[in-house]
This record gives structure tokens, C-alpha cells and sequence, in this order.
């Protein structure tokens, strides 16, 4: 036998075929379910639709606001050093600016302010329609309700002012209350409690609209409206902030950034005024005490130059008066710096672990001193602010604790060393103005005296005027103070909404109807596991001899889906001078046997079995014997299937047969062949009556008898055998033919059952076994079930469509 020349490409080829899908599969595999696609993007268009139509719109507002580099520029340079020092300085941490405009601490404001907390609706065709500022004839004012509360009401508005309320609950639990009809502008108890329902602006009397009422509890909406809140600056090198918002409401949105900056300005002027009013109160302070010790110096002059007619110390001593008197002046200049370091020093001590603004100009002559005070103050505003828009357990704010401990033990460190220096330079100055003073030897001892405490008196008289010119310049910065923003660009916005976007919805339903469709498929057909067409079988070293497509035309669609069924066509498609697919089908199968069998004159005994039942092997062997009989062959085709007797089906099935000869009920074969119902060349042995113990009658020796005296009559005889895994029956044929047929029926046979068909051949279980493959479905393009295999269609139509004359 040439049984190589049926050899399909080497396992390892056909393993690599099978694994992949190329993109011709893809395409095929889309063409032949093309209907489930429609179904998809029908269903898939249909839920974006509907979810553009339940969705509320959500619209985008945008303001941009400037943030001031300086402040208060009017001010004289020595306060503007603490009218500088605050939160939201914008050149030294505009990061700190954005964060505060979105922070709870402000929404809170925003939302108390335009009571947001309390939401307003009215039913819409597809969902429900925000009610606010134009649209809202009345508000509704929950007294008894608590802001961590919720309740909820419906209103209908009637004529004469009054208005019917319904539908109440409160904090979820539904209340059983008749309607109640209330005048507006009076307080009305119900079962959520006392409410206040006002007119607005915009009421217009009585309406068919029911307006739906709701409390949210108070930090929910601050929450929501929080994280709805974007700001960032306009550009890096700028101090210009863009704050964003989106919500279903155009008119709440641009309500919420107005008050938003009214709310930031009025914080920051209210961070000025603290620091100011802070500055004054220690300023007055120390003035009263001042003005009691300048008051008493000013008493002890006077009383003792009226007691001791003391004359101009001046006058007595001019030679040495111009030397004492620059003496006193730096002696002064040196006592005020040292009373006050050590007003500094003792305040420092004082404060301890809280955090107080120092005296910005001490008048101290001192850079270092005077730059760690401005550095302490500055940190100090900053911890504070921040300290009040977070807590203390902040981590921002024990940072600047630890600055502020380290700065203020700096600016101690200095102060000592101030007040040693400036002690140590006042009591210099006190010897030489003692020596000064005993080289006057012309003057009394009232004249010294009076010399002490009149320098004392210009000490605190200086210091008396400069608090005073700094407690003006304090009132002046409260009166002048202004704010650090200003407005640029007012709320403003598309009026498209910018969710949802219809396009990208409709993007997402495409790609959605299209991809999960196939990728049902393609995982339907990765998990199907059925031999579809000759690409399955390859990988098998037996012979192939061919293919049968379907007889019948497979319905394609939703129709084929409700009336395809796998069926076992018992009739006669062969035909002479016909062209058609099956007939081609037939002929190339005849062709593929004859060469395997061989070209000699005796008779040849052929099985036809399969490893499924329903694989098609009655029709294939009724049919094929049909194809060699058109070819002048004496054809004999015997029914060993007694189990179900489908062949005998095709002669009408009569009660003589095959089962009755072997059961000796009858020694006349001529009795059980029906000759030439079919073709005048094809005789059929059908199986008679269904017999109880079909196997033990293949084991009778009449079986071997009858084939021997039909090889004498035939050309070809095919026997219908029982699957081979299901009886015996098969095994104990096989020793007397020639060749077996292997039919794998495509649809049915089990690509895992393909080893054991290998098994077999290699193991030569069954003489001369080949395959044929059975029920294969052409889809119109020449391609079968994975969009792969061979057809007959070149040149030819389908069975049903092109007949030979």
C-alpha cells in the first residue's frame, strides 16, 4: 500500500497549526456570527444611551484669583515686618495657598453660608433635575434636625402661599404622617421635626412640580464638595490661582467659588486684625508701666530742686559738661538696649512651651538679634495658621515647633550676650563719668543727684515716645489693612456639561459590542474540544482518504441557532452525472480507496466504523457503495450492526437477513440479500430480525462461509460495523477484511479520543486502517468550522444548489 502518500506534515507542524488562530481565522469566524455582533453593539449602544440619559450632567466652573506679593505697603518699614509675617505669604509657599482653598475648614464656611447642606429636586423624565437658584421658589429649614442628621420631605406648591408637604423621613426611618398644608414664612411641626419653608426671589406661585427636599448630614456635603474642588496655579512662576469645581448645578457652582474667595479674604483679614490687635495689647501694656515710673522721675526732679534750689548742673560745670553729657547719651543709647534684652530675655522665659510674637524693632544694635526675632516671629504666624487649619499633632506643625525651640534658644543664647556686652560697656562709661564727675569739684552733691535722675528721666521718655509712635503705626496698619487676593477672571464656564461625554460613552459601547463578542467566541472555540476539519486530524500517521461535507445546507443565524441539530441523514445523495460537492466528495474517497487497495481482481472486504455512535458510517458506506456501483462494480453491502439495523433501513428493513442466516434459522442466502433495490450493481444483506446476542453470532463460522462464497460473486463487499469502543462487535469483524474505515464525524469526535485512533493504527489493531472525515460544515467561503480546510467548492455548487445533466 501507498498509505504515505495519505500522510499529513510531521506532528510537530501540525501542533504549531493548531495553536495558532491567524487573523483570516479571526475574520471568517466574525463573518459566520456575524449576528451575535449586531446583538451586541444593538445591546451595548442601548445601555450607553440609557446611561447618558440617567446620568445627571455634570457641568465645570473655573475662577482665577491673584495672590498679592506684598501687603500693606504704606506701612512704615519697621512694622511692616510683622504685617508681613502670616499664613498665605504667597512668594515664600503658594503650595500652602492651594491646599487652604480646598480645605474643610473653608468649605465648611462655604457650605454653612449658601446652606448646601439642604438639597432641592424635581422629577425628571430619565433622572432627577437639580433645583437651585432660578429654579428654587421656596427653602426649607430643618430646626430640629442636627448636622449630623438626615431628613427628607416632598413639597407641592398651592395656591394662597400654602404648601402641602409629604412623604416624610428622617435619619432613613420612614414616618407615617398624613400631608400637611402649611403657610410659608411659619414654623410647621411634622414628624422630622419643626421646619420653616420660605419663598425666594424667584417664587411664582402655585406649581404642578413636586419638589424633593433633602437634609444631608453637614460633614458629608463639606466632603463631597471638598474633593470636588481643584486648585493649581495658572503658571509656576506666577502667584495666580485657578480653582475649579464640577457639579450638576451651573448657577451652585459658581455660587461656591464666589464664596469660596470671600471666605478666603475674609480669613486672611481676620489673621491681620489677631496680629495687630496682639501687637497693641502689648504695646499698652508697657506704656502704663512706663507712664507710672516716667510719672514718679518726673515728681522726684521737681520736688527736689524746690526743696534745694538746686542750680544748672550746666552752668556749674561747663568745662567738663560737653564730655559727661556724650557720656550720657551713649549711656543712655546702652540702657535702653539692655532693659530691653532683658525684657526679651524675661519674656522668652515666660512664654516657656508656648509661642508668642516678640517686639520686632527693640531698638537693640544688635543684626543678629534682630534678624533671629524677625525669623521667630515669622515662624510663629506660620505654626499658628497652620496649627488652626490642621491640629497640633500635625507633623507640619511639630516641624515648626522644633524651629521655633531652636530659634528661640538662639535668640537667648544672643540676648546673654548682648546684655553682657552692653553691661559691661555701661559700667566703663560709669567709671569715666565717675572720674568726670569728681574732677567737678565745684559742684554739689545735688547737683549729682539731680544729674541721676534726670537721666533716668530722658531714658524713659525715649522709650515712652517710641512705644507711642509704635502703637499708631499698629492702628494704622488694623484701619489700612486690605486683602491679599484680588479676583481676575469671576466663575465662569462651559455650558456643556463635561460629564459624560457622549462620544467617549458610545467609544466604549463600540469597542465593548464588538470585542466581547469575540472574545466569546474565540474561548467558546478554545474550549471546544470537537474535530471540526481536516487541520484537526492531521497530526494522525494514518491514511486520510478524504472528507464529506454535510448533505444538507446548516441554517446560518439566530434561525440556525433554534433548528441546527446534528442528525444522521439516512438517504442516497450519490447520483450519476452529478457534479455537485458531496458527489465530488464521494469520488475523491473512491479514488483514495481504490489506490490504498490496489488494482488486483479479487474481491475486497472493507469495514466502516467509528469510535462515536451517530458518526455517520451506515450513510458513508450506503453511499460510497452507491459511488462504486455507478462505476460498473458488483457492489455487496452487509448490515453487522444488528444492535440498530440503520443500514437495513435503506432496503426497508425485512425480517430476513444477516442475523437469521447466522442463527441458523435459514441456509438459503439468497433469501437475506435484497439485490438491486438500489442500483442494479449493489446487493444489500440487511439484519433481519434484531437478534438478543449479536456478538455470539459473529463468532459463528457461518460469517467466515458467507464472506467466502461473496468474494466470489463481488468486487467490493463493505460491512456496517458497531462503534469500536462501544461493542466487540468490530474486533471480531476486523479479521475478515481487507481494510478498515476509521469515520470521525466533525462536530462529535473528541480531539483527545485522536491518540487512541493513533493507538490503533500504530498498534495494527484493525487491518489497513484510514480515516475519513465525515459532516464537515462549509460556511460559503470555502472554510469550515475555525475558518480552515479544503472544500470542493472550486468549480462546483452545493448539494442542494448544481446537478450534472
Amino acid at each position: 500500500m501507498a498509505e504515505n502518500s495519505f500522510t499529513t506534515v510531521s506532528n510537530d507542524t501540525s501542533r504549531a497549526n493548531e495553536s495558532s488562530i491567524s487573523l483570516r481565522d479571526v475574520f471568517y469566524l466574525i463573518a459566520n456570527n456575524w449576528y451575535w455582533f449586531l446583538i451586541s453593539l444593538l445591546i451595548a449602544f442601548s445601555l450607553g444611551v440609557l446611561y447618558i440619559l440617567k446620568t445627571p450632567p455634570q457641568y465645570s466652573q473655573e475662577m482665577q484669583m491673584l495672590i498679592k506679593e506684598d501687603n500693606n505697603k504704606s506701612l512704615s518699614s519697621e512694622f511692616s515686618k510683622y504685617s508681613s509675617v502670616g499664613i498665605g505669604n504667597p512668594n515664600e509657599n503658594m503650595q500652602n495657598v492651594l491646599m487652604i482653598l480646598k480645605s474643610p475648614s473653608y468649605v465648611q464656611d462655604v457650605v454653612r453660608n449658601l446652606k448646601l447642606d439642604v438639597g432641592y429636586s424635581t422629577d425628571g423624565t430619565f433622572h432627577d433635575l437639580i433645583a437651585y437658584g432660578t429654579t428654587l421658589p421656596i427653602t426649607v429649614t430643618f430646626v430640629d434636625v442636627a448636622d449630623t442628621g438626615t431628613a427628607s420631605l416632598d413639597v407641592e406648591l398651592l395656591d394662597g402661599n400654602q404648601v402641602k408637604i409629604s412623604n416624610f423621613i428622617l435619619d432613613l426611618e420612614e414616618k407615617e404622617s398624613k400631608s400637611l398644608v402649611a403657610k410659608m414664612g411659619a414654623v410647621v411641626s411634622s414628624p422630622v421635626g419643626r421646619i420653616l419653608i420660605s419663598p425666594t426671589k424667584y417664587y411664582m406661585g402655585k406649581s404642578s412640580d413636586v419638589i424633593h427636599v433633602k437634609k444631608y448630614p453637614f460633614d458629608k456635603i463639606v466632603r463631597s464638595f471638598s474633593t470636588r474642588i481643584n486648585s493649581e496655579l495658572v503658571h509656576e512662576w506666577s502667584t495666580v490661582v485657578s480653582v475649579k469645581i464640577t457639579d450638576t448645578s451651573i448657577e451652585r457652582a459658581e455660587d461656591i467659588l464666589k464664596e469660596l474667595f470671600n471666605v478666603y479674604n475674609k480669613r486672611w483679614l481676620e489673621e491681620i486684625n489677631d496680629n495687630a490687635v496682639n501687637t497693641a495689647k502689648f504695646i499698652d501694656d508697657e506704656l502704663r508701666i512706663i507712664e507710672g515710673e516716667l510719672g514718679s522721675v518726673d515728681a522726684d526732679i521737681s520736688s527736689f530742686k524746690s526743696q534745694n534750689l538746686v542750680p544748672n548742673v550746666e552752668t556749674a560745670s561747663n568745662i567738663y559738661m560737653n564730655k559727661a553729657e556724650a557720656m550720657s547719651t551713649q549711656l543712655l543709647e546702652l540702657s535702653n538696649q539692655l532693659y530691653m534684652a532683658r525684657y526679651i530675655r524675661k519674656q522668652l522665659n515666660d512664654d516657656g512651651a508656648n509661642f508668642s510674637v516678640l517686639p520686632g524693632n527693640s531698638g537693640i544694635d544688635n543684626p543678629t538679634v534682630s534678624r533671629l526675632i524677625t525669623s521667630y516671629n515669622e515662624l510663629v504666624l506660620q505654626r499658628n495658621t497652620l496649627a488652626a487649619n490642621s491640629n497640633a499633632s500635625n507633623p507640619l506643625v511639630k516641624d515648626l515647633d522644633d524651629q521655633l525651640n531652636a530659634t528661640k534658644r538662639a535668640i537667648a543664647g544672643s540676648l546673654d550676650n548682648v546684655i553682657a556686652s552692653v553691661s559691661s560697656q555701661i559700667a566703663n562709661l560709669k567709671g569715666s563719668e565717675s572720674r568726670t564727675k569728681g574732677q567737678i569739684a565745684a559742684n554739689p552733691n545735688q547737683a549729682k543727684y539731680l544729674l541721676s535722675v534726670e537721666r533716668q528721666q530722658k531714658v524713659k521718655e525715649q522709650l515712652y515716645v517710641f512705644l507711642l509712635q509704635k502703637r499708631e503705626e499698629t492702628q494704622l496698619s488694623k484701619a489700612f489693612s486690605s486683602s491679599n487676593s484680588k479676583l481676575l477672571m469671576p466663575p465662569t464656564g462651559n455650558r456643556k456639561p463635561t460629564s459624560p461625554v457622549k462620544i467617549n460613552v458610545m467609544l466604549i459601547c463600540l469597542l465593548l459590542g464588538l470585542f466581547l463578542p469575540l472574545i466569546a467566541l474565540i474561548i467558546r472555540n478554545s474550549l471546544d474540544s470537537a474535530v471540526y476539519s481536516r487541520k484537526d486530524v492531521e497530526r494522525l500517521s494514518l491514511p486520510f482518504i478524504g472528507e464529506i461535507p454535510l448533505s444538507y445546507r446548516k441554517r446560518r443565524g439566530l434561525l440556525g441557532l433554534l433548528t441546527n441539530r446534528r442528525k444522521d441523514v439516512r438517504e442516497i445523495v450519490v447520483e450519476e452525472h452529478n457534479g455537485n460537492v458531496i458527489n465530488e466528495a464521494f469520488r475523491v474517497v473512491r479514488t483514495n480507496l481504490e489506490f490504498v487497495l490496489g488494482r488486483e481482481g479479487r474481491c475486497k472486504t472493507i469495514m466502516f466504523t467509528s469510535a462515536n455512535a451517530g458518526s455517520g458510517k451506515t450513510f458513508l458506506s450506503m453511499n460510497l457503495a452507491i459511488s462504486f456501483a455507478i462505476k460498473e462494480k458488483k457492489i455487496l453491502v452487509i448490515d453487522l450492526d444488528m444492535r440498530k439495523a440503520s443500514l437495513s433501513t435503506f432496503v426497508n428493513s425485512p425480517t430476513m437477513g444477516i442475523s437469521n442466516y447466522l442463527s441458523e434459522r435459514t441456509d438459503d442466502i439468497d433469501c437475506v440479500i435484497v439485490k438491486g433495490k438500489l442500483n442494479p450493481n449493489l446487493d444489500v444483506i440487511p439484519v433481519g430480525t434484531i437478534p438478543p446476542n449479536p456478538t455470539e453470532l459473529l463468532f459463528s463460522d457461518r460469517l467466515e462461509q458467507l464472506l467466502a462464497v461473496m468474494k466470489q460473486n463481488y468486487d467490493y463487499i463493505f460491512i456496517d460495523c458497531p462503534p469500536v469502543d462501544i461493542v466487540a462487535d468490530s474486533a471480531i469483524i476486523n479479521k475478515f477484511v481487507d481494510m478498515t474505515v476509521f469515520v470521525i464525524r466533525s462536530g462529535l469526535f473528541d480531539k483527545s479520543m485522536l491518540p487512541d485512533v493513533e493507538r490503533n493504527y500504530t498498534e495494527k489493531r484493525f487491518k489497513n486502517m484510514v480515516t475519513v472525515l465525515n459532516g464537515v460544515y462549509d460556511d460559503g467561503h470555502g472554510y469550515g468550522h475555525y475558518g480552515y480546510g479544503y472544500g470542493y467548492g472550486y468549480g462546483y455548487g452545493y448539494y442542494h444548489d448544481k446537478k450534472k445533466s
